[in-house]
């Protein structure tokens, strides 16, 4: 299993342990432990659920500040198309990216340029591959994590292609050499991110080697020193004032904000589109039992509304998607195209394929090989079977099931289900009932007050550990009788 970067994190004196984090994670990636939440690192994608669902903020994304303009001679924005549906009453986009000039950037590149770009490049690589139907959208970081360590036998039918950041970055530096001469040290390409999947993208990408994204800072850092540079920007224009054109994308690349955007793109509308990740899971699901035969492509966005639904933006994603449509009325249909070269966008030599295989990693196995595996399989049911099966979440972990794993792995004790821990209660107020009666013989006395002790001594080691030990063996029991 490789190590890799992740953008989530956890503050320890912010988490309160309320369990809301560990229900909504879609990799069961979150326990709680000692009143702490606790990330596995293995199982993250670093979707964002976490830091949208937890009420005392505790989980938190790395990203850059503005701050990191200093670092570098020359430095380009790469916004990202869903900055422009932050904003009220923007009919165009070059005011936005002039108003990220005003900020200290040297350059602007659009994102959205290259999605149209990489939506060119899709329809014909969809049109060339019937055998791979449907092809996944590979946009978004976080399905490709999921789809790497859950969903194996998916991994072939995602589209190898660079994402639009990737693309946006590797023009934005031929651009910046060719009309500054600087070496690539001193050029900066500053992703402008509405989630912190794409920040872990930049430091640790799926399908390619390196990327050349060199800073990534959040939609919701930049939207306030933003704001005023587009009200002053408006003001001289209202007084006459003309902005250099900036603008190198139309409804398509700009589309690609909001749900349904990139596979618009592919001018087909044999398409299935969704977002959220529990409907994400629900589709890679239904695609791995082959219920989706009749489409070319799926789009998939771990986000509700597609990325305008990112934890780094400051909009609602539904008002988001309203301003993107009221925005695209005003656009061309397309700007950016690799027979078009009259456009500010640099099109030659750009190689858009992945150049980096998609392995699968089996972070969820319970076994080194096969017979473990099997053998470990067979000790999570049996576990599962004396549990409830409430799925409270009252041990820490999301589910019973995800317990009985944790336990398997040596990573818990049964103890830890607070109805198991009742069992246990009870079988120690009864062995302290029994010392009670032989207290009027000494020697029964001694030896059944050594077996309290020793019971409660592993009693409590198991409540201070999380793991099974060998002193303290669980009462057996019958399985509750289900009620007729």
């Amino acid at each position: 299993m490789e190590n890799f970067y992740h953008s989530i994190y956890l503050d320890k004196d912010l988490c309160k342990g309320c369990l809301n984090c560990i229900k909504r994670c879609p990799t069961q990636a979150i326990r709680v432990r000692n009143g702490k939440a606790v990330i596995n690192n293995k199982f993250c994608i670093d979707c964002g659920e976490c830091i949208r669902i937890c009420p005392h903020h505790a989980k938190l994304a790395r990203r850059d500040t503005l701050d990191i303009l200093k670092k570098y001679e020359y430095t380009v924005a790469l916004p990202a198309p869903s900055l422009y549906t932050q904003y009220n009453n923007i009919t165009d986009t070059n005011l936005i990216l002039n108003a990220l000039m005003s900020l200290g950037f040297n350059d602007v590149f659009e994102v959205s340029a290259a999605a149209e770009l990489v939506s060119e490049a899709t329809i014909k690589y969809i049109d060339e591959n019937k055998d791979k139907w449907p092809i996944i959208s590979s946009a978004c970081p976080s399905i490709v994590r999921l789809i790497r360590v859950r969903f194996p036998n998916l991994i072939e039918h995602l589209l190898p292609l660079k994402a639009p950041i990737e693309v946006a970055a590797e023009m934005a530096l031929e651009k910046a050499v060719s009309t500054t001469g600087l070496p690539r040290n001193k050029i900066g390409l500053i992703f402008i991110t509405p989630c912190p999947a794409k920040v872990t993208y930049a430091k640790e990408p799926l399908g390619i080697e390196k990327s050349e994204v060199d800073a990534v800072i959040a939609i919701k850092d930049i939207y306030v020193p933003l704001l005023e540079a587009i009200k002053d920007l408006s003001a001289e224009q209202a007084e006459g004032g003309s902005l250099p054109n900036l603008a190198a994308s139309g409804k398509i690349g700009v589309g690609w904000s909001c749900t349904g955007g990139e596979s618009t793109g592919t001018v087909s509308d044999n398409y299935l589109a969704a977002d959220g990740i529990s409907n994400v899971i629900e589709i890679l699901e239904n695609l791995e039992d082959e219920r989706f035969k009749t489409l070319n492509f799926i789009e998939l966005n771990a986000c509700t509304g597609g990325c305008v639904g990112g934890v780094l933006t400051v909009e609602n994603p539904y008002i988001s998607h309203s301003k993107n449509k009221h925005l695209k009325k005003y656009l061309p249909v397309k700007v950016s195209s690799f027979n078009n070269r009259s456009t500010t966008v640099y099109t030659e030599d750009i190689d858009l394929n992945w150049n980096k295989e998609i392995v699968y990693e089996p972070v969820f196995r319970i076994g080194n090989n096969f017979m473990e595996g099997l053998s470990n399989l067979n000790a999570v049911e049996k576990i599962v079977e004396s549990f409830p099966g409430l799925d409270c979440g009252s041990c820490g972990a999301p589910t019973c099931r995800a317990l009985a794993e944790d336990i398997v792995r040596g990573e818990a004790s049964d103890t830890a289900c607070i109805h198991i821990f009742k069992e246990y209660f009870n079988f120690l107020t009864l062995q302290l009932s029994t010392l009670t009666h032989n207290m009027s013989n000494a020697s029964d006395a001694g030896a059944s007050i050594a077996n309290l002790e020793q019971n409660l001594t592993g009693f409590f080691n198991q409540g201070e550990s999380g793991k099974q030990t060998e002193d303290a063996e669980p009462p057996k029991k019958d399985k509750p009788k289900k009620k007729k």
